[in-house]
C-alpha cells in the first residue's frame, strides 16, 4: 500500500471502521498523497451515503448500552485508550507527517495533546453532577440531571487529523454518546489509525465509526439522519453555516468552531522580546495553518520597528522541508490551492505598498511542490486582504496603530470572533482590552492558548460552542427535569 513502514502495522488501516468491523469494499478507492513530496502514502476505500446510514444505525444501536454503563467503565476504556496513543506515538506521529506534512516533532507534539483530552474526558465523565432544586410547593422535589444527548457526529479537518477528533470523541463517549466520525479525505490514516487503537482499548462495537470518502454523500447523511442528534464540525465558516442550515431540519444540537482571523496586538510597552517569541508561536506553528493563529499584526507606532526587527530575526531563520527527512521548522502547506492563496495574499499587500521585511529558507529541491518559504511584511495597509481574509499559512504582515481605542477597533473589524492576542506590561490595559476584544479566545502575553484544560471556540462567525475544559461536556448532554409529588395520603 505504501513505503511508509511503521513499528505497528495494525495502525495502517484503509477502510471504513463501521460496528466494530473494517469494511474495506467501498465504491472504489482515493488516494492520499504526501504534500511534502507528492508521493502515495496509501489508498483508502472510498465510502457514501450508505455506509454512513449504517454507521447511524450502528450507533444508535450501540449507544443504549454504552449510555447505560458506569461512568467508572467509560473512563477505563478512555484512559486505555490514552494509553495506547502514547504507546504508539511514533507511528502516529509519522503517519501524520506523512499525509499531512507538519514536521516530525509538531506530530509528536500533537499525538500528545489529542492523547490529552482522552485522558482529561476520562477523568470529567465520573463528574457529570446534576442538581436538587428546592421545590415551589412543600410536596414538590425538583431534580434536573444530566443524560447523553444521543448518537453523535462529528466532521474534522486535515490540519490537526488526531487531535480535532479526540477533542470531540472523547467528551461523547466519556458521557454516554457513540458517535460517528467523518475526517477530512487529505488525511483520513490517522483517523483510521485512532479507530484501530480505540478498538484496542475495548470501546464497544458501534460506539465508534469512522467513514471516509464521498464528503458531500456522508455530510448529508450527518446533518439530515433523526437519528443523529448531536452535530459537530470544524472546518470553514460557508461550509459550516450550509450544514448547520441542514441540522436544523431535524433540530440537532450543533457546535461550530469555524474560521479566524486573529489580530495580534503589541503595544508600546509589551516586552519585545516576548513579543516576537509568542507572535512566532501563535503564527508559524504548523506552517501558519491552524485556525487560531496570528493573522494581523497590530503593532504600535513607538515599538514598531523594534518588534519588526526582532521578528524579522527569527522568520529568516525558518527552514521549510520535508518533515520526514531531517530537522525542519516548516513542513509544505497542504495543496497548491493553499499555496496560491498565500502568493495571492503576499501580492496583493505588496501592490498595495508593504514591504518584504524578512523570507526563510525552502530546503533545495523542494521549492516546486507545496513548500513556501515563511515571509514577514511590513506596513501592511489595513484593506489587504492579508488583513480582511483568513491567510491559513507562514505570511505575517504589520500594520501600525496609534492608540489603543484603534488597536481594539482595528481588530474587531471582523465577522469572525475566535482567537486574538496581545503583548502589554500594562495589567491594567491587558484585562480592559482582552474583555472589549470580541474573540472567544484571549491571549494575554502569550501566544499559544489550546489546552485540555481550558475552553477552545469563538463567537460571531467563528462560530458556538466549547470543546475542552469542563465546559467540553456540555454540548453532549440534554438537561432533563425530574418533577417528583411526594404528598403523603396517610
Amino acid at each position: 500500500m505504501t513505503a511508509l513502514t511503521l513499528g505497528n502495522a495494525a495502525l495502517l488501516r484503509t477502510g471504513a471502521y463501521i460496528d466494530g468491523r473494517w469494511d474495506d469494499a467501498g465504491s472504489g478507492t482515493f488516494d492520499v498523497h504526501n504534500p511534502a513530496t507528492g508521493a502515495l502514502v496509501g489508498s483508502v476505500a472510498r465510502h457514501g451515503a450508505a455506509a454512513a446510514s449504517r454507521a447511524v444505525e450502528a450507533a444508535t444501536t450501540a449507544q443504549v448500552a454504552w449510555a447505560a454503563r458506569s461512568a467508572g467503565d467509560r473512563a477505563v476504556i478512555l484512559r486505555r485508550w490514552h494509553d495506547l496513543m502514547l504507546a504508539n506515538a511514533d507511528d502516529l506521529a509519522r503517519l501524520m507527517t506523512a499525509e499531512q506534512g507538519k514536521p516530525l516533532a509538531e506530530a509528536r507534539g500533537e499525538i500528545a495533546y489529542a492523547a490529552s483530552f482522552l485522558l482529561w474526558f476520562a477523568e470529567e465523565a465520573r463528574r457529570v453532577y446534576g442538581m436538587v432544586i428546592p421545590g415551589n410547593t412543600p410536596t414538590r422535589r425538583l431534580t434536573a440531571i444530566r443524560q447523553p444527548v444521543g448518537v453523535a457526529a462529528a466532521i474534522t479537518p486535515w490540519n490537526f487529523p488526531a487531535a480535532m477528533i479526540t477533542r470531540k470523541v472523547a467528551p461523547a463517549l466519556a458521557v454516554g454518546c457513540a458517535v460517528v466520525l467523518k475526517p477530512s479525505e487529505l488525511t483520513p490514516l490517522s483517523a483510521l489509525a485512532l479507530a484501530a487503537l480505540a478498538e484496542e482499548a475495548g470501546v464497544p462495537a458501534g460506539v465508534f465509526n469512522v467513514v471516509a470518502g464521498d464528503a458531500e454523500a456522508i455530510g448529508d447523511v450527518l446533518t439530515r439522519d433523526p437519528r443523529v442528534r448531536k452535530f459537530s464540525f470544524t472546518g470553514s465558516t460557508a461550509v459550516g453555516k450550509m450544514l448547520a442550515a441542514r441540522c436544523m431540519e431535524t433540530v440537532k444540537r450543533v457546535s461550530l468552531e469555524l474560521g479566524g482571523n486573529a489580530p495580534f496586538i503589541v503595544f508600546d510597552d509589551a516586552d519585545v522580546e516576548a513579543a516576537a517569541d509568542g507572535a512566532m508561536a501563535s503564527k508559524f506553528r504548523n506552517t501558519g495553518q491552524t485556525c487560531v493563529c496570528a493573522n494581523r499584526f497590530l503593532v504600535q507606532d513607538g515599538i514598531y520597528d523594534a518588534f519588526a526587527e526582532a521578528l524579522a530575526r527569527r522568520v529568516s531563520a525558518l527552514r521549510a522541508g520535508d518533515g520526514l527527512a531531517g530537522v525542519t521548522d516548516q513542513g509544505p502547506l497542504i495543496n497548491q490551492a493553499a499555496v496560491e492563496k498565500v502568493v495571492r495574499h503576499r501580492d496583493d499587500a505588496l501592490a498595495r505598498g508593504a514591504r518584504v521585511l524578512a523570507e526563510g529558507q525552502v530546503a533545495a529541491g523542494e521549492g516546486d511542490g507545496n513548500f513556501i518559504p515563511a515571509t514577514l511584511l511590513g506596513d501592511v495597509p489595513a484593506d489587504a486582504l492579508l488583513t480582511r481574509e483568513e491567510t491559513f499559512g507562514p505570511l505575517a504582515g504589520l500594520t501600525r496603530f496609534a492608540r489603543e481605542a484603534d488597536a481594539i477597533r482595528m481588530a474587531n473589524d471582523t465577522p469572525a470572533g475566535l482567537a486574538a492576542y496581545l503583548y502589554t506590561a500594562d495589567g491594567a490595559r491587558a484585562t480592559r482590552v482582552g474583555e472589549r476584544l470580541e474573540y472567544g479566545m484571549v491571549g494575554l502575553n502569550t501566544g499559544i492558548i489550546s489546552t485540555e484544560v481550558a475552553p477552545f471556540g469563538g463567537i460571531k462567525e467563528s462560530g458556538f460552542g466549547r470543546e475542552g475544559s469542563v465546559f467540553g461536556i456540555d454540548d453532549y448532554v440534554s438537561i432533563k427535569l425530574l418533577a417528583a409529588e411526594i404528598a403523603c395520603n396517610e
